[in-house]
């Protein structure tokens, strides 16, 4: 009797291991069996950046739905000179994106149409992130508790330049720190020395010919932020410390802009906008040795490493006080999206570096998560995995400057942006011109602007 239970049972054993293994079998024949996932998702996901940036971003895009194999991207490119002009065409035709990049200025008007989602509900509810877990000044919100968006990432400005030009011209190079910042008289003394006309002239040289410049000692751009830079250090701003009133006819911002159209008009060192056109980006003029140092934001890092440009970065040129600023555009979730929690979770990926290394790393991005700024190994992981990227000054002069001493772009508080940055660019033409002082150029602007900026 005992032998016969101990057969049955051994048979009972084989069947059920059998059955097991035939389970097995099924599962492994028919993939689609061996984990249940949600019902499938396509996102639309829009976006800018140059061709190193598309080639990052696309390849970040296909380990995140390796990673969630049930959600799907459809990721739109635009450039950057067009992209407001195509999304505010989708969303005119009920075509919006579930995740966007969106500019600061066409961010804060469509928040004021509701399209967009609180990102503060998002992280009341995640298990993983929280708001403390950021940079503090990164949120763009309509109110304290309602958050329309979030940098896409952390950026700031920073003094690039070519350690070859400067060595030649006997030019000792810029600190990282902010201590040891220039002053303006160190900029233009620099910037002259660096300057040649056609006949390798610098602009120091009684027989220089500002009509034929070859290389630039410096160029900069016209746009608010990186203007506000040097407003920023000059104790100015764009609006008052109530944020009542506009206020970037003010003294210092007037004393601050003028001085930077000097370095165009007075001392020849620097290309106007119109003359600008005629070169290529400040990125590939640093390349090419058509400018030997730039005023740029650390995005370009990721071109220049690719490019293994001989480059390294400096603190900007103190007036009063020694800062960048911290910018970015904006990341949304649209409100029409169908697949708000998925579009969440890429948005997710996108700010996690572990999760999306390489955007960080090859220097396209600064991290947005305070951990990757004050972690050593974390920071190793993405500062000096890569040095093309991240020449020695990074360190201290973008990643330090802008947690010791970063001043959040205007694009973070300033009313009815879309209506009033077009004014701020056009009122200033005549100054970059030699036409108009910046004193008497932005007391015109701010009788057209007031008018707009009370309007929020």
């Amino acid at each position: 009797m005992r032998r016969r239970a101990f057969i049955i049972t051994v048979m009972a054993v084989i069947v059920i291991m059998a059955y097991l293994l035939w389970r097995a079998y099924l599962h492994e024949a028919d993939p689609d069996q061996k984990q249940e996932f949600p019902a499938k998702a396509t996102l639309k996901f829009t976006y800018w950046g140059s061709i190193e940036e598309k080639r990052a971003v696309e390849r970040t895009l296909t380990e995140f739905t390796e990673a969630y194999p049930w959600i799907a991207v459809e990721s739109v490119h635009f450039p950057n000179s067009d992209y407001n002009t195509k999304m505010m065409a989708m969303s005119a035709s009920n075509e919006d994106p579930d995740l966007a990049y969106m500019t600061t200025e066409l961010g804060e008007m469509f928040s004021r149409e509701n399209k967009f989602l609180n990102l503060f509900d998002f992280l009341a509810e995640d298990e993983e992130l929280k708001k403390d877990d950021f940079l503090d000044y990164i949120w763009y919100k309509s109110a304290e508790d309602y958050a329309w968006g979030v940098s896409t990432a952390a950026e700031c400005f920073g003094l690039y330049y070519r350690k070859d030009l400067l060595e030649q011209a006997g030019v000792q190079p810029p600190s990282p720190r902010a201590e040891q910042a220039w002053n303006w008289d160190q900029l233009i003394d620099a910037a002259k020395k660096l300057t040649l006309d056609n006949q390798g002239r610098n602009a120091y040289d009684p027989d220089f010919d500002p009509n034929h410049i070859v290389r630039y000692g410096i160029m900069f751009e016209t746009w608010s932020d990186p203007l506000n830079n040097f407003i920023f250090s000059n104790g100015g701003d764009w609006v008052s410390p109530d944020q009542k009133r506009f206020a970037l006819q003010s003294l210092e911002a007037a004393e601050a802009i003028q001085r930077l159209a000097d370095l165009i008009n007075v001392h020849h060192v620097a290309p106007s906008p119109y003359e600008s056109k005629s070169l290529p980006a400040m990125s590939m003029a640093l390349q090419a040795g058509l400018a030997a140092m730039i005023v740029d934001g650390q995005w370009i890092n990721l071109d220049l490493g690719k490019a293994e440009v001989d480059f390294d970065i400096g603190v900007l040129p103190k007036l009063k006080k020694s800062v960048t600023v911290g910018l970015s555009g904006a990341t949304v979730i649209f409100r029409s999206s169908d697949h708000p929690k998925e579009a969440w979770l890429l948005y997710k990926w996108l700010s996690d570096p572990s999760k999306s290394l390489s955007l960080y790393s090859d220097g396209l991005w600064m991290p947005v998560l305070k951990k990757w700024y004050t972690d050593t190994a974390l920071v190793d992981k993405w500062v000096h995995a890569n040095p093309a990227a991240h020449p020695p000054g990074f360190k201290e002069a973008m990643m330090t400057q802008l947690l010791n001493n970063g001043m959040p772009s205007v694009g973070y508080y300033l009313q009815n942006q879309m209506e009033i940055f077009p004014e701020v660019t056009q009122g200033l033409i005549p100054v970059w011109h030699g036409e108009m002082k910046a004193e008497a150029a932005l007391r015109e602007i701010a009788d057209k602007v007031s008018v707009l900026y009370s309007q929020k």
